[in-house]
This record gives structure tokens, sequence and C-alpha cells, in this order.
């Protein structure tokens, strides 16, 4: 192949090092009405009233909107196919505000002075209620975060907001209680995943217009045009035929824009005034009044023979959703569901849930999705029970993992059909050498250790996600390939056109990937999930496979030969017998030529009844002070097996980029709330994220596997890269130290006073 498994530089590389104007931003009207949000100072609260009249008075104010100006109807922010999981549990403007950082008032003014000017003029009164900020006592607490009527659900969810539960569930497979009994030794613990922020270098953003047909048309970086269209019909309460959502180039979104958390404001005051306007987040904000990683704490069960052969697992899981339910029925499911089929050959397993409500700042998507806390929890009970087994926690795994060719009971059933994660793990461990440098070393006043994890993740949503496709052939010969998914960085409009070069046989270059654009473009479910590579990819193949086809056809007429006798390389349609050709641009040509020809295009979409998963094997090696407990990470080795990569450069900067916020979650993030319900981490200065020098060395590499529902081969890799450091890097420290760090951060603190509890 050509351009399969090759280096191709990102389309838009040049752009972004030169700085031109992509990102939302840039691109706003310059008379648009600059948008502010006064938000709650409570995390409980009933607004009691609100007086405006003052502020109104400031020179350049638009206008001042209340939870009294906006409509009714209950919906979700969650960028999720219809009908969402998601409880319709929101306003745009509440009476009751449920965190610190509710939205209060929309601010419109002319400049952004003159609306922070009046915003300091709004007075509120407050009816101060008690709130809910232990996510571990929410379940039928005396505090009810919900108690309005009017929420929906549409999907059944286990909900039930008098008990402020999102959401509940549970998957069983055999008789988890009569397997434990068989076991030799059962390993018993509870582990903790904060909350994170997704930390992405664009804040949210958006700015709306109304255009000459008087229809909405909203800018946004956002990883969900379509999914944004349909959630302002539903807030706004006009039909959809009546918006219009344009993505921009992304600075960045990780999961975080998979929430339509600004899109809203601009939108209604652009539809209210007929006038154009923007808002952008501040960082304070987008820490403190977006979304985050959902914080889950896990109860794992384990048992297993003296041998080694793992039987049964338990797992529980208690996630807090926050203030809102966006995302907490779902990504609840990953937490077990892509953590428990990677020991697919236990006797029995059980999984069950439960989603909360509290007073808290709303949780949403975040890389992983999920499998990031769960995957924490289960590889550390392995790597623990390895340790009580006193077994290598590699040679544990592999006589225990899931194989090719399995049924993965609880991956929903799914067949695997391509699974080379015992080849990843060899690999890890040989780069690493494993064998050799042994799992603790003493090195004087400091100590080695090394620790190790595995992941899988999805493809796509099986029988959810759709992604729609048209490409066309233009004059002169090049192509324009219109797809719905949304490059946010990851580079699919480079990937998507290698994969119609590779099928049309030119050059990446004669692809024209254009940007999303729901009035323009096909529909797509956005670029989450680790869907494009697999499911866009797919779409564009079979509609690349379509052109060619109509290009054999209209060439058969025009050479006035059998359509058999055609063949078509790329850039020559030759017609051998008839000793009759013409170059790919000729055609092009004649096609635009009026009355000789037809315009060429060719539409496709997929949706996959399975979602094939990747996988990772990683392996950390850290350094501990023995006498201040530093921990430095001395080096990462990660083998990835997502089918066939597409492209070289992309795929090993998505593994480095999620290991390296991995890390992050292992070592240094942390969201933490005041007996108030403020958070402490609103900046940077409060919230960290390792730097390039505190990631230590990462070294990646690929094993092949097929997958034959993918485009040629692939699988997704975007997320699964995220989910091993974390579980490796706290056995790594484990075993260097003899500590267990079962929440996370693992700190110097934490390692200095913890008291082991084994």
């Amino acid at each position: 192949m050509k351009y399969i498994n090759q280096p191709v530089v990102k389309k838009d590389a040049y752009a972004l090092l030169s700085g031109k104007p992509v990102y939302c931003d840039d691109l706003a009207l310059k008379d648009c009405l600059i948008i502010q949000l006064l938000r709650s100072p409570h995390a409980y609260a009933k607004i009691k009233s609100i007086h405006t009249e003052n502020a109104k008075k400031v020179a350049g104010i638009e206008a001042i909107y209340t939870y009294e100006d906006v409509p009714k109807s209950r919906f979700t922010l969650a960028g999720q196919s219809y009908p969402e999981p998601s409880p319709y549990d929101r306003l745009i403007l509440d009476q009751v505000v449920r965190y610190v950082g509710d939205e209060v008032a929309i601010v419109v003014g002319k400049n952004e002075a003159c609306v922070q000017k009046a915003m300091k003029l709004i007075r509120v009164e407050y009816e101060v209620l008690t709130p809910l900020l232990d996510f571990t006592k929410a379940i039928d607490h005396e505090v009810i975060v919900h108690e309005e009527e009017d929420d929906r659900v549409l999907c059944e969810i286990g909900y039930d907001r008098k008990r402020n539960i999102c959401s509940q569930g549970e998957s069983v497979v055999g008789d988890v209680d009569a397997v434990f009994e068989e076991c030799d030794v059962i390993l018993e613990k509870d582990y903790h995943t904060k909350a994170n922020a997704q930390a992405m270098m664009e804040t949210f953003r958006s700015y709306a217009y109304v255009d000459a047909f008087d229809r909405l048309n909203v800018v946004s970086s956002t990883q969900i045009p379509f999914h944004v269209r349909r959630i302002l019909s539903h807030a706004l309460e006009i039909p959809k035929n009546k918006i219009r959502v344009v993505k921009p180039r992304i600075g960045g979104g990780f999961g975080a824009k998979q929430t339509a958390c600004c899109e809203i404001f601009a939108a209604f005051v652009t539809w209210k005034l007929k006038k154009p306007s923007k808002i952008v987040y501040t960082r304070e904000e987008t820490f403190s009044s977006s979304n985050s990683r959902h914080e889950m704490k896990m109860h794992v069960k384990i048992g297993a023979k003296k041998n080694g052969e793992i039987l049964a697992i338990d797992l529980h899981t208690l996630s807090n959703t926050g203030a809102y339910g966006e995302h907490g029925p779902t990504t609840v499911g990953l937490s077990g569901h892509k953590s428990l089929p990677i020991y697919n050959h236990v006797k029995a397993s059980r999984f069950t849930y439960d989603v909360v409500y509290t007073n808290t700042m709303t949780a949403g998507a975040y890389r992983g999705y999920g499998a990031t806390q769960g995957q924490f929890a289960i590889e550390s009970a392995v790597n623990e029970l390895a340790e009580q087994l006193k077994m290598d926690p590699c040679e544990l795994r592999l006589n225990n993992i899931v194989q090719e060719d399995e049924v993965m009971s609880q991956y929903y059933g799914e067949h695997l059909n391509a699974c080379a994660l015992d080849r990843c793990l060899k690999k890890a461990m040989d780069m690493i050498d494993w064998k050799h440098k042994g799992i603790r070393q003493d090195v004087g006043d400091k100590v080695r250790g090394l620790g190790v994890a595995l992941s899988m993740q999805g493809s796509g949503i099986a029988n959810v996600d759709i992604a729609g496709v048209i490409i066309k052939l233009q004059d002169d010969g090049f192509y324009t390939l219109a797809i719905g998914a949304t490059d946010m960085g990851t580079g699919c409009d480079t990937i998507l056109a290698q994969m119609a070069a590779e099928c049309l046989e030119c050059e990446v270059e004669q692809i024209v990937t254009q940007s999303v654009d729901t009035d323009a473009s096909p529909y797509d479910t956005g670029s989450y999930a680790s869907a494009t590579t697999y499911v866009t990819g797919m779409a564009v193949v079979k509609a690349c496979e379509i052109l060619k086809q109509q290009i054999i056809q209209e060439a058969a007429i025009l050479l006035e030969v059998e359509e058999e006798h055609i063949t078509f390389d790329g850039q020559q349609i030759i017609a051998m017998e008839d000793h009759k050709q013409m170059s790919l641009a000729e055609f092009a040509n004649t096609c635009f030529a009026g009355g000789k020809g037809a315009c060429l295009m060719a539409t496709a979409s997929h949706c996959s009844p399975i979602s094939p998963p990747p996988f990772m094997a990683g392996i950390a090696e850290v350094e501990v002070d023995k006498l201040t407990g530093k921990i430095t990470l001395l080096d990462y080795v990660a083998v990835v097996d997502c089918g066939t990569v597409i492209n070289s450069n992309l795929a090993k900067i998505q593994v480095e980029g999620g290991i390296a916020q991995g890390i992050g979650m292992a070592l240094y993030e942390d969201i933490s709330y005041s007996n108030t319900g403020r958070m402490r981490n609103c900046s940077f200065l409060q919230y960290k994220i390792p730097t390039r020098k505190d990631v230590g060395t990462i070294r990646v590499d690929f094993e092949s596997s097929y997958e034959n529902s993918g485009p040629f081969g692939a699988k997704s890799i975007g997320e699964v890269v995220i989910n091993t450091p974390a579980p490796a890097i706290a056995s790594a420290v484990a075993h260097a130290t003899g500590v267990h760090v079962r929440t996370l951060p693992i700190t110097a603190e934490k390692i200095l006073l913890q008291k082991d509890e084994d």
C-alpha cells in the first residue's frame, strides 16, 4: 500500500505552525456582542430574586437574561445520539443552582468592559440550601439534588432522582458467589480515581449570527456539531431546519467538547436579539464550570487458584455525575465492560454500578470515558493478586488474558476477531528488559520499581455511531471529500484523505478534505468513542469504491468501449483492447463540459454492528527517594494493537500524548472542593499537569493485527492509550516502596504517611 501506514504530514500542519487564524475566536465577526455569565457562589441554592435594573443602565449593555426569560423545556448537553441515554435534567437558566459556578444570568454587551461592570451591579437574593458534596453518601441522602418534576429520561437507565440516582444497573455472568467458593486466594480492595480536567489549550468558545434567511448560524469549537444542532433545537424550542452549526479548527477537546457547554448561550442571545454574539470561557470557567472526568470509587473482589488461574471478578463502581447527568449513565458502563473482558477466561464475573448526583460540577467525557477508571481498579487488583500469589504479574496476565477468536461475555457478547494483546505484553517486557531487570532494585538512597498494566477500549459505539461521506470528482481530476467527522487535532482530515487516496490510487494532495458544516456535510455522530478511523474510515472506503466504479462506467461511455475493457490506475483511464486512453484530468474536464459527461459524486455511510477493541500493554519504571518519597518516572514503554496503523507518525503521537495524560492522572492531577463546594483547582497554578520534563522517557511500538471489519484492517487508537499509566505506575511504586496507593494521584506524602493496609 502506498499511503497506509505512512508518516503523511497533517494537512493543516503548516497553517497551525505559521499561526494562521483558524480557530473559532479568530474567525468571529468583529461586531459580535460579548456574552459573560453570572455564576452562583453557592453549591446549592434557590434564587429568590434577581435585581438587574442598575446593571441594565450601564452604557453598552444590550440585554440581561435570567431564568424567567428562557424556555422551560429541559434537555441534556451530552453529545450523544438520539435518544440520548443521559437524562433531560437542565434548563438554559434555572431558578435552582446546583453547584458553585452554575449559571445565574446571561449578560450581553458591546464590549467586555461594560459587561464586567454590569455583572458587578446585579443583585441576587438566594435561599441557600445545604449542599450534598460527598458522593459516597448520596444515595437516599436527605438532600435531593433534583427535586423538579419536569425532568425526563428517554432510555431505561435505572434513573431515580429522588434517591439521587442518575443511573443504576448490573451485568452478571455465571454464579459469582459459587465460583468464589472454589478460589484458594481472594483479594478484596477499594480503588478511588478523582475528577480530572481535560485541560485542552483552547477553552470553550462559540459565536452565532442570523443569516439573510433568518437561520441561526452557530460556529463552535466542538466535537459534536450535529448533536449541537439537536441540543439547540430542544433547548431553544425551534426546529432543526432553522439551525446551522459550523466547526472550525479545534484547539483540543479530549472529550470535554463532547458536552455542549457554551453554545447554548450564544445561540440563545443571537436568536433573541437577531445580532451576532460570542462567548469565550476563561480558563477558570473551563476548570470550574464545564465538565471533568467522573470521580469513581470501585470495589474489586478477585479470586484465583494457587496456580494463578483467575476464576472470578466482582466489580462495583460508584460514579459521581455531579450536578447534572451528562454522560453519567454511559461512562460508568465502560468501567466494567472494558476492564473485565481483558480477563475473559474467568468462570464468573459481576459488574454493578451506581451513578449519583451531587452539588459539584457536572462530570462529562474525557479520553478513556470510564474505562480509564475501571482499568485502574482491575489492573491494580490483578497486580496485588500477583503479589499475594508470589507470581510475576506479567506471567499471571499471560496465563489469563483474552485471546483472539473468543466471545467476550462482559463486552456485550462480541466475538473478538483481532487481538495481539499477548504479543504486545511480550514485546513491552523485552523493551524494558523485564526478566533481567527485576521488579525492585535498591540503588542506595533511592529504590526503583517496575509495574505493568493492560488496556482495551472500543472502536465506535456498535449499532449507534454512523458516519456519512460524500466524495466528488472535480475538474482537473482532484477530489473533494466531505465528512461530518470532527478533526480536533487528531488528524482525521489527513487520515481519511490517506484512505481515499489509497482507494482511488491518487496522491493525498489530490484529496481536499472539507470542514464540518451541518448544512453541507453528511451526518456523522461526532468525534468521540474512538469512532472516526474505524467508522468514518469505512464510509470513505465504501464511497471511494462507488466513485471508482462510476468513473469506469462513465469512461466507457465517453470512449465508446465496453465497460469491462476499462482499467483505471488513478491517473490514466485505459482501454487496452480498443487502443484508447485518457488522463483523469482530461476525463474530469470532459465530464464538466456540458452534455458530454456527468458530474460524478458518491455518497456512503457506515454503521458497525460491532466495536472491535484495540489493546495496549504498558510498563513503567519509577524511582522513589527513600527519604522524601519523591517519585520520578524514568521510563515508560507501550505497545499497542490498533489493527493496521494508518498514519505511523500520528499514531505514535496519539500514544505518547495519551500516556502523558495518564501520567498526569497517576501522579499530579487532583480536583478537590472546599467544605462549601468551591473548587480549589481553578487554574494551572493549582491544577498541575505534567510537563515534558515530568514524563520521563516514553517509548512506543506497535503489534499488528487485522480487523476485517475495519478500513484496511484498522481499529481505533485514540482512547486506549490513556488507560495503562495509572495502574502501571501504582504497581511500580508499590514494588519499590511496599506501599499500595489506591487513591489517585500517587504522591510523596501518601507514600510517606500512608500506613500500608496490607
